[in-house]
């Protein structure tokens, strides 16, 4: 099975393309070697995924032609125990930054950029 169809059948990104894209930008790894997305996916693989969500090391357990619910999702991988760890300490820094005002979603607004600028000694 293609790395790209069972990416996106497994629910790590939403669409075929991203699952691509994300093969070719080099954030998927299958047994420590780049993935491209015609690689195919093997059980037993040992996959490293990079993307918006956090950082996960998988092992493959089964596949599947098309996209489920998630609840079958689950059950095509499995995450190990330090993977999950270091995802979420990457989400609670996430938060901490969130609420310290480290990341915002929106542009600065005025005062916010004047702020900034007197911290920059400009």
């Amino acid at each position: 099975m293609r790395m790209d169809k069972w990416l996106w059948a497994a629910r790590f990104f939403k669409t075929r393309a991203l699952a691509a894209r994300a093969c070719d930008f080099g954030r998927v790894t299958s047994n420590g070697y780049p993935a491209k997305p015609m690689r195919e996916v093997r059980i037993g693989d040992i996959l490293t995924i990079k993307n918006d969500t956090g950082d996960f090391t998988i092992e493959v357990l089964g596949l599947s032609q098309m996209r489920g619910p998630a609840g079958v999702a689950r059950t095509l991988f499995q995450e190990g125990e330090e993977s999950k760890a270091k995802r979420l300490e990457a989400a609670e820094l996430r938060k901490a930054m969130t609420l310290a005002g480290g990341f915002t979603e929106s542009k600065p607004e005025k005062r916010d950029r004047r702020l900034l600028n007197r911290m920059r000694g400009r």
